[in-house]
């Protein structure tokens, strides 16, 4: 690739709020490449996480660094439940400079799940919200302004729920299974105006709570890491290569697909 292959276009990065997650690794790297760049972000969703709300300065500090020269960077907040905000959200996105060539949907909704027996109404309809009906919504957004210019991408994130269960997680998994289900279709809407769309699934990754002694027991993350062939989990950077790439110029032959980068991780 050239030194900057992004640079002239504009990037919203969705669920970038946290320097230890895969959404700010996504936008490190496209940021890099040379893109202007905005990133999304909403506090009140991670306050009810083990892991807590990350510093804003400090990420868009982090975040300054890897910024080409004038290059633009701004955030915005916005709760993606609400079936208004991703409207909302792309146009201010497009309003950095006018225009919006890279779409990164990576928020999702943790925490408040269950298996089968005991999920109800409201916990399949928050998970639906954010992680499906809102990757709709802004993609839908994205094309209404979309202007024909080379490069548009959209890259949605899946969970690896077709490979293997998420015992326990029945309303994300299904949130996100509508995901990778539906790839194929909008994709094949979307590359009538120019715009390639893709679906990710990053494998397991730690994203801060899979830290040894932190979250999980220490036999839990003995497990999940001897299933990997390299003895460790996923990091954010490793997702995060991918994604650079695809919405970069040499990606620009795949189109439609649901790829699983997982490091090699065994189910079984």
């Amino acid at each position: 690739m050239t030194t900057l292959p992004l640079s002239g276009r504009t990037a919203l990065v969705t669920g970038a709020g946290r320097r230890a997650g895969i959404g700010f690794a996504v936008a490190t790297r496209i940021a890099e490449m040379g893109a202007d760049l905005v990133l999304h972000h909403h506090g009140p969703h991670d306050d009810d996480q083990p892991w807590g709300r990350d510093d804003l300065a400090a990420v868009r500090a982090a975040l300054s660094e890897h910024m080409a020269e004038g290059a633009r960077l701004r955030d915005v907040a916005a709760d993606l439940a609400d079936p208004d905000e991703p409207g909302r959200v792309v146009a201010e996105a497009a309003a950095l400079t006018g225009h919006l060539d890279i779409l990164v949907c990576n928020q999702a909704r943790s925490g408040g799940d269950g298996a089968l027996a005991e999920i109800g109404v409201d916990q399949l309809d928050a998970h639906w919200q954010v992680n499906a009906r809102a990757t709709l919504l802004l993609t839908q957004a994205f094309a209404d302004r979309h202007d024909g210019r080379e490069g548009g991408r959209v890259v949605w994130m899946t969970s690896g729920q077709q490979l293997g269960p998420l015992r326990g997680e029945v309303a994300y998994a299904a949130s996100k299974a509508a995901l990778a289900g539906l790839t194929a279709t909008v994709a094949d809407e979307l590359i009538d105006q120019g715009i390639i769309l893709n679906t990710v699934n990053p494998g397991p990754v730690d994203t801060g709570f899979l830290g040894r002694g932190v979250w999980l027991p220490d036999e839990v993350l003995d497990d999940v890491e001897s299933r990997f062939p390299t003895g460790r989990v996923g990091r954010p950077d490793d997702p995060a290569r991918l994604i650079a790439w695809l919405v970069s110029d040499e990606g620009r032959w795949v189109v439609g697909q649901v790829l699983n980068t997982e490091g090699g991780f065994r189910r079984s």
